[in-house]
């Protein structure tokens, strides 16, 4: 049996940046990554850095060849073949930072607990080792949901997010279950490559916990890409035909029995916790219905020496959020011991759809049901000369105010450059700053910053 100081189990975003810190403390630190693959976790793998990097490049695919489907297909194969070398040049990077450090060891292989304090790793070629560890580090992230749907798992032409995006081999129909975060990302992406898009929902609202006037904004936006929506559709079954995929739904409002063909299905209906193989009742370690690993806020689970980051403790599941549990964990083993994760509330959050939205705080409806006295305002994005400047003239801006503290409590950006412009908007939030604040603010010009000063000269 082998000791170490700590112990941390994945490879992802908050795993290494603590494995970085605890060594150049001097402690020894093993790390545990089931695959080479997933070398620096989901986001730089087959998250944001491989979405993002071919939602831009399906922008550049829809200027340079729209309506034109066989270019359209090549740019994609060499998109695909570019984003592929930059997350192999990412994960490359990751290996290197943790593999050249002389206080960790790297185990390829299959982590469980034995015990609250020691981990059986089980490596490809299936010999076991046991370590020891003082602290114990819970870095697993999430893996994407399969619904019950018959005949998906033996489908040749079903794909997760991530197994989509390992194909070079543009799908001309694409229908996709699950019009959340995700689905409406790659909607817009592959409908920007030229594809053509199917997004089905099983509930009857689309973008149920948005206001009314975002959701309706977003629709059109993707109906105009061509992309057709099908709500209250509830998926039967999934079988393969010799041009692709056959889909049985019924409609949830009336039963009635439909059909869909497609060259490849997407499921988007969401992603939990990686939990199942860690034996964790051995630890003494809780979790909740969903299999997320229950912490309080200093990322402590149930054995206060085994902690939990990133997407495995459940909740939002973003990529910055494992960031700052690192920070978090790093306060408590290093620090005056106060940070705390509910200090960050609220998260902004972003859906790269085109344009994008970003939102942070309570929604108009939200609000209200608290019993808030508001006052609203709203933005045309093509009331902002940036907007014009850039030919993005589609969406629109909106904040929500308390009309007796003059704060901020919410805010949705649905325009271009909306995923930086959030920013400014979370940090006078965050710091609890009036909202004249940044209704005065001198910005830029041209800028889409710029447009706070009139989202907020309404009040």
């Amino acid at each position: 049996m082998k000791q170490y100081d700590a112990i941390i189990i994945g490879f992802g975003k908050g795993g290494k940046l603590l494995a970085a810190e605890l060594a150049n403390r001097n402690w020894k630190v093993a790390i545990i990554e089931r695959s080479p693959q997933m070398y620096g976790g989901t986001c730089v793998n087959a998250g944001c850095i491989p979405t993002k990097t071919l939602i831009h490049e399906s922008e550049q695919a829809e200027r340079l060849y729209r309506d034109d489907y066989s270019n359209q297909a090549k740019y994609y194969a060499l998109a695909v073949g570019r984003k592929n070398k930059l997350v192999s040049f990412l994960r490359d990077k990751n290996y290197e930072h943790i593999k050249a450090h002389p206080n960790i060891t790297l185990y390829d292989g299959t982590a469980s607990f034995a015990s609250n304090d020691t981990v059986k790793v089980v490596s490809r070629d299936k010999k076991e080792i046991l370590l020891k560890g003082k602290e114990v580090f819970i870095n697993t992230g999430s893996t994407p949901i399969l619904p019950d749907v018959e005949g998906i798992n033996g489908s040749k032409h079903v794909f997760t997010s991530e197994t989509l995006l390992r194909q070079s081999k543009l799908p001309h129909r694409l229908l996709i279950l699950g019009a959340g975060a995700i689905g409406m990302e790659l909607a817009t992406m592959y409908a920007g490559f030229g594809s053509q898009v199917t997004l089905l929902e099983s509930g009857g609202r689309f973008m149920p916990k948005s206001d009314r006037d975002i959701a309706e904004s977003m629709l059109e936006s993707l109906k105009r890409k061509g992309i057709e929506i099908r709500l209250n559709a509830y998926a039967l079954s999934v079988y393969d035909t010799a041009d692709g995929v056959t889909l049985t739904y019924t409609d949830n409002a009336d039963g009635t029995p439909y059909f869909l063909e497609g060259d490849a299905l997407l499921l988007a209906t969401g992603r939990r916790p990686m939990t199942d193989e860690l034996n964790l009742h051995a630890a003494g370690i809780r979790t909740d219905a969903q299999g997320a690993v229950i912490v309080n806020g200093h990322l402590q689970t149930s054995s206060p020496h085994i902690w939990a980051m990133g997407d495995v403790r459940g909740g939002a599941l973003y990529d910055y959020l494992s960031i700052d549990d690192f920070r978090v964990i790093a306060n408590q083993l290093f620090g005056n011991k106060k940070r705390n994760t509910d200090d960050r509330v609220p998260v902004p959050y972003v859906i790269f759809t085109d344009p994008p939205l970003a939102h942070i705080g309570l929604t108009e409806e939200e609000a209200v049901k608290r019993g808030y006295s508001l006052q609203v305002s709203r933005l045309p994005a093509a009331a902002i000369p940036r907007a014009r400047t850039l030919q993005h003239i589609d969406g629109m801006m909106k904040a929500i105010v308390n009309a007796h503290t003059g704060r901020i409590i919410g805010c949705t950006l649905f325009c271009v450059d909306a995923p930086e412009v959030i920013n400014l908007v979370s940090l006078a939030m965050k710091n609890d700053l009036h909202y004249s604040a940044l209704r005065d603010f001198i910005f830029t010009h041209p800028s889409m910053s710029e447009g706070l000063n009139d989202l907020f000269k309404a009040f």
